[in-house]
């Protein structure tokens, strides 16, 4: 075995974990408030796609010696579901049916991708064709944070981008990115590599303005990066109960 390959997985496991759990607090206010409120369903979709694809991928008779891929990613795959769910038991009529539209095609996707890869494919064309549906919803599911980015250098200020959501972004993004260069495996490598970068630029993006202060003309409102994150006016008068939370709806 390889031990170095085999660590950087057991830590891409553990850091992939905290951010399929991150969530948490979100739902905790959905369940809690009987509302999705303003924020979005798809992100959470989006992810479950991506780990459902990441966890056929290291199953072994489609990419040997990846079965910690599999492990993580199944396992995020269960919490999504969990997460839609719960989002479509208490989203508007209107959301509840886009949500349940989207999720119905993300798991059609899926299973089409499992399928033709079983009956239509084998050996390195297998891996090669569920690769690369893995490596583009990997890179989706990292550029996700884009919009928060965005928003901390309009405002001058990292209120909305917590400190150790950016740090895990970036240790998993590097854990995996290294596992996959061990491995020889740019499936893993490329768009992991992608998520390592973006953690680092949130990271320096915190260090230079996690001192500043927005003046009031530089406030996020409700026209515009705000609604991005889901928020609406009444949670702007509390910027440190929903720091938590508008960065998980990124994720």
């Amino acid at each position: 075995m390889d031990i170095p390959h085999f660590l950087f997985g057991v830590l891409g496991n553990a850091t992939a974990l905290f951010l399929f759990l991150s969530p948490m607090i979100t739902f905790k206010r959905i369940i809690r408030s009987k509302s999705t409120e303003q924020f979005s369903g798809i992100p959470y979709v989006m992810t479950m796609l991506n780990c459902l694809l990441s966890a056929w991928y290291g199953l072994p008779f489609v990419s040997p010696h990846n079965i910690l891929v599999s492990t993580i990613n199944g396992t995020g795959a269960a919490i999504e579901i969990i997460y839609v769910m719960i989002f479509i038991i208490y989203a508007p009529k209107k959301e509840k049916g886009k949500i349940g539209g989207l999720f119905t095609f993300a798991m059609g996707a899926f299973a089409a991708v499992a399928l033709v890869s079983v009956f239509a494919l084998q050996g390195k064309n297998r891996k090669l064709f569920c690769g690369l549906a893995a490596s583009v919803f990997s890179i989706i599911m990292y550029g996700s944070p884009l919009s928060i980015m965005r928003t901390v250098i309009k405002t001058k200020s990292v209120e909305y981008m917590p400190f150790f959501l950016s740090l895990f972004v970036f240790l998993c993004g590097t854990s995996w990115f290294i596992y996959g260069l061990l491995g020889r495996d740019p499936f893993v490598a490329v768009p992991n590599g992608f998520g390592c970068g973006l953690g680092a630029l949130q990271l320096i993006l915190y260090f230079i303005y996690r001192d500043s202060q927005p003046g009031p003309d530089e406030k996020p409102t409700i026209d515009g990066s705000n609604m991005e994150m889901g928020l609406h006016k009444s949670q702007l008068d509390k910027p440190q109960a929903t720091a938590k939370v508008d960065r998980d709806d990124q994720l």
